[in-house]
């Protein structure tokens, strides 16, 4: 296996464990866990297998090309710092599996858990690994979509969907500005590719666009990251299970935002509005984080602040600008994976053996638990500094930089103040965890009674823990080789000399540490009582940025309300007048300012022949007719339509256009029996119920409709000549039917434009139509008819009295001898439907017919037995289950894509062979033909499940209601 298929592994296999879990019984708790801790191993593995090829300098591409013209690709791309950075997220990831196979409770669905867990995992590798800016896009949205079902798994608690819509909504903003950044910053550069805008810098901060690109770009960061004034989403977030919040803080998610900064580090930094940005944010997040972690009285509460502080720190690295700063920030990101997501497990064990979080009620419990005291009590020393532990040399270059990075500078001793004073408050909320937890008496009046937790949960907590140690005492020997690699790749030949040793000497940021360690305790000592008894943060604790999120939805809730109160109405006719007027106003202003062309075109108008025009008054009488006769004869109006679609068929044929006239006769049939059997269910209208004649505002209104009616007739009859007596050549037509063959293996120049040069257009149309479908089903399962609907038709009704006279006979008798005859010959055409529909299917590449016409001719065969026999009988015999045709049709003509990319082609390229059968010798043979297959699946999957959905109500009970028209008026 070559390297860039190898590194498809990582990627793809959370994705497809994740589709995998979703199928497993609800009580398979070991099976979805087994299932993620083999998915992500996978994952570790196949990128220390790539280590060497990174280590050697060399950045791993994967391609697949899906527009080439246009330089879209899906494409993957791994350096040193995606190759780290990947590691983090499926070796983390793989911890927690662990440690929420023993969390999860055996009473919650827990295989839809690891379900969302593994597409959460697959997401945030996506945006790693992300080779192109809008693929990045794409999968950074994705991380706020599963993180979204992450948080609100336990969508019983009110909490966990609010949480879970804030997060949503917060990150979902931010990640449309990064959009709108990455569009802005594709326009410098002149492409996606991330090869190609990295190596892009000076141009890009030269550009005049560069201000706009970086600060779109980095709001959608700030907003990931929960950085100042966006922080107030991850302590909501907090509703989350543990093994949530654990990966959430440590290596997805809240990191995407600092990844994203370091990412583009090398092409948006070094400016002075970068720093202002990006390292102002930074220092108040810092500030405020740490301020707010020191009163938090939950324990997750408290580590979701330090969490916020702790990016802050980052996010400042990364504003200083300096190649010494980023490499600080690339090991803090390191080292705050490793003692976060050990410290959110340890408070995950006291939770789930205790029975709370809350600081006050607990005490004590280095006694009952030593052993996850002994490990929360390290990873809370790595949070906070402390010497001989990883968070204490990342700490030690931040305090360096802060030094450094502002020497000579405005206000030069403010940075390395605020940055003491940020980590004296970590000592200070780190020193609070431990001693409220862990210390002092022995708890009382817990709901539980504390114990350690079983041997393979606590396995996580003791190899972070473990990390954090070993990285703290030899870290020449564990971190330098692989911070080495992360920093090259962002830095480049700008990367300057650093040291990751534990002693520098004594110098002034070895002071600064010791300031912070000795007045963050003496702080706890002599305000830790008076902070335990506060109920909230000091100073900042009356401003919430929840109540300002909350303010801020219901004011724009309310301003829609009103716009729709406005300019809305409740009925539909109002609307679609609004509508028709925008569009014939928008129509007007173009065709005025640019003219139709008719001087241009020479137009000859040739006069029709008798017979075209004949059947046009024709269409044009019916269509008149259906207009007059829909309010109140819906049968006929329907049957009127009916003839003007016959006319457009026949239109078709003379035109010579036979594919299109078979699409249009069967699409005219199965559109008018859907119709004809939803009409059924609607009220009922008399004339009866008509305005009076001395109504002059009914008829006014009437009047005005009428005249828009023709104004828009006429306009897109206008449009219609216009565009057809266009003068000159279709060059695109000459291309189509040039290149059919050569390059389609069709002669049919309609369906091969459908599956194989517009095939991406046609998927995208199934997929609607499926869609379409669902939601038809979806509506239809809780819709209830109209009272005046829902008993026996008047037909019906005067059939059974007609039953009842006689003895001999029952109720039904009469429908029955009258639908015997056609219910027989319907019955007999359906293996007949069948094998025109095959004809259609196999026929389609080179002659009329298709996927398309062939899906909707064996709609046909089922709409005919649903007609002849009902809905009971045709499902005792016959088991469609559409759902299974909709979802296998889209997965045949996806995979029919995909396919392509083995073979290193772009997305949906055909490839077409003769190949020879026994007895029928050469035939021709196309992929498109498989393409074509997953249409016609659709189509029949999507017809039928609408045709059932509809069906259905007449399986509800009846009930005889007193009719309120007369039997001629029928629909």
């Amino acid at each position: 296996m070559n390297q860039a298929t190898l590194l498809l592994i990582p990627f793809a296999t959370p994705f497809i464990a994740a589709i995998a879990a979703s199928f497993l019984p609800t009580k398979a708790r070991n099976a979805a866990a087994s299932l993620s801790s083999l998915t992500a191993l996978i994952g570790v593995f196949s990128l220390l297998w790539l280590y060497p090829t990174v280590a050697s300098g060399e950045v791993v591409r994967f391609a697949a090309e899906w527009l080439p013209s246009l330089d879209v690709a899906f494409r993957l791309r791994l350096d040193g710092f995606a190759w780290l950075f990947a590691l983090i997220v499926q070796a983390i990831g793989l911890l927690v599996v662990i440690y929420a196979r023993y969390y999860m409770s055996p009473e919650d669905p827990v295989p839809r858990f690891f379900s969302f867990l593994m597409a959460f995992m697959g997401a945030m590798t996506g945006v790693v690994l992300a080779g192109d800016m809008i693929q990045l896009v794409l999968f950074w949205e994705l991380t706020s979509f599963f993180s979204f079902l992450l948080i609100g798994y336990w969508n019983h608690s009110e909490a966990a969907q609010n949480g879970a819509k804030m997060a949503l909504t917060v990150t979902a903003l931010g990640g449309l500005s990064l959009l709108a950044g990455v569009v802005v910053l594709g326009r410098i550069v002149g492409s996606f590719d991330m090869d190609i805008v990295l190596a892009s810098g000076q141009i890009i901060k030269d550009s005049p666009l560069y201000l706009p690109a970086m600060v779109l770009m980095m709001l959608g960061a700030l907003t990931k990251s929960a950085q100042f004034p966006f922080h107030f989403w991850l302590p909501r977030a907090m509703a989350a299970p543990t093994p949530v919040s654990a990966y959430l803080h440590s290596a997805t998610m809240v990191k995407a935002g600092v990844f994203l900064m370091v990412r583009f580090w090398p092409v948006l930094a070094g400016t002075p509005e970068w720093g202002y940005l990006i390292g102002g944010a930074g220092m108040i997040t810092l500030l405020f984080g740490a301020w707010a972690a020191v009163f938090q009285n939950d324990l997750k509460g408290l580590l979701a602040y330090s969490t916020i502080s702790h990016l802050g720190l980052i996010t400042l690295l990364l504003g200083m600008g300096t190649p010494l700063a980023a490499v600080a920030a690339i090991f803090h990101i390191v080292n705050h994976a490793t003692f976060k997501a050990s410290l959110f497990m340890a408070a995950g064990v006291i939770d789930h053996e205790s029975g709370t979080r809350d600081l006050r009620r607990l005490s004590g419990l280095r006694k009952l638990m030593p052993i996850t005291a002994t490990l929360a009590i390290v990873a809370a020393g790595a949070m906070a500094g402390v010497p001989l532990l990883n968070g204490f040399l990342s700490k030690e270059m931040f305090l360096t930089e802060a030094l450094e990075a502002t020497e000579g500078r405005d206000l030069s001793l403010l940075v390395p103040v605020l940055a003491t004073i940020a980590s004296a408050l970590s000592v200070l909320y780190s020193v609070r965890f431990i001693h409220q937890a862990f210390f002092g008496p022995a708890p009382t009046d817990l709901p539980k009674t504390p114990h350690e937790p079983p041997r393979w949960m606590r396995f996580p907590i003791e190899l972070l823990v473990l990390t954090c140690v070993l990285v703290g005492v030899i870290p020449a020997l564990t971190i330098a080789p692989l911070l080495k690699l992360a920093v090259l790749s962002v830095l480049g030949p700008e990367t300057p000399y650093y040291s990751v040793s534990i002693w520098h000497g004594f110098n002034l940021p070895l002071l600064m540490s010791a300031i912070a360690l000795v007045g963050g305790t003496l702080a706890y000592v002599l305000l830790g009582k008076h902070i335990n008894r506060a109920e909230r943060a000091w100073i900042i604790g009356r401003f919430s940025g929840k109540r300002a999120f909350d303010r801020s939805m219901r004011f724009l809730t309310m301003t829609a309300e009103w716009t729709v109160r406005q300019l809305g109405s409740r009925k539909q006719q109002s609307r679609i007048r609004t509508l028709v007027l925008f569009a014939i106003l928008a129509a007007t202003v173009a065709a005025g300012a640019t003219g139709l062309g008719f001087a241009e075109a020479g137009i000859k108008i040739q006069r029709p022949g008798i017979g075209f025009t004949i059947l046009w008054v024709i269409a044009s009488g019916c269509a008149i007719a259906a207009a007059w006769q829909a309010k109140y004869h819906r049968l006929a109006a329907v049957s009127l339509m009916a003839g003007c679609g016959l006319v457009s068929a026949i239109t078709f044929v003379w035109f010579s256009a036979p594919d299109l006239a078979v699409t249009q006769m069967l699409v005219e049939i199965v559109t008018g029996v859907l119709l004809l059997l939803g009409l059924r269910w609607l009220p009922k209208r008399s004339v009866e119920m008509a305005p009076s004649k001395t109504d002059f505002r009914s008829r006014r209104r009437r009047a005005a409709d009428f005249a828009i009616a023709i104004l828009a007739g006429t306009g897109m009859a206008v449009m219609a000549f216009a565009v057809m007596t266009r003068p000159g050549e279709s060059h695109l037509a000459n291309f189509f039917l040039e290149e059919s063959y050569p390059r389609g293996g069709g002669r049919n120049v309609v369906n091969v434009l459908l599956v194989d040069f517009r095939a991406f257009d046609t998927m995208g149309e199934i997929t609607v139509l499926g869609i379409v479908g669902l939601t038809i089903w979806a509506l239809l399962r809780r819709f209830r008819p109209a009272e005046e609907s829902r008993g026996i038709t008047e037909q019906r009704r005067v059939q059974d009295r007609h039953d009842q006279r006689h003895e001999q006979r029952k109720s039904g008798d009469t429908l029955k001898e009258t639908m015997l005859i056609p219910a027989v010959v319907m019955k007999w055409t359906f293996p007949f439907i069948i094998l025109l529909a095959l004809h259609l299917f196999l026929r389609g590449h080179d002659l009329p017919g298709g996927g398309f016409a062939a899906g909707v001719a064996m709609s046909v065969a089922f709409i005919l037995q649903y007609m002849a026999e009902g809905a009971r009988w045709v499902e005792d015999r016959l088991r469609i289950r559409p759902l299974y045709w909709i979802g296998g049709g889209l997965l045949i003509s996806a995979l029919t894509g995909v396919a392509s990319w083995l073979f290193n082609y772009p997305f949906l390229t055909t490839y077409f062979q003769y190949g020879s059968l026994p007895w029928v010798e050469k035939v021709p043979m196309a992929t498109a033909v498989l393409f074509d297959l997953g249409v016609a699946l659709l189509v029949v999957g999507a017809t039928v499940l609408m045709l059932t959905a509809i069906a259905h109500q007449s399986l509800r009970k009846a009930r005889d209601v007193e009719p309120v028209q007369s039997a001629e008026e029928g629909l």
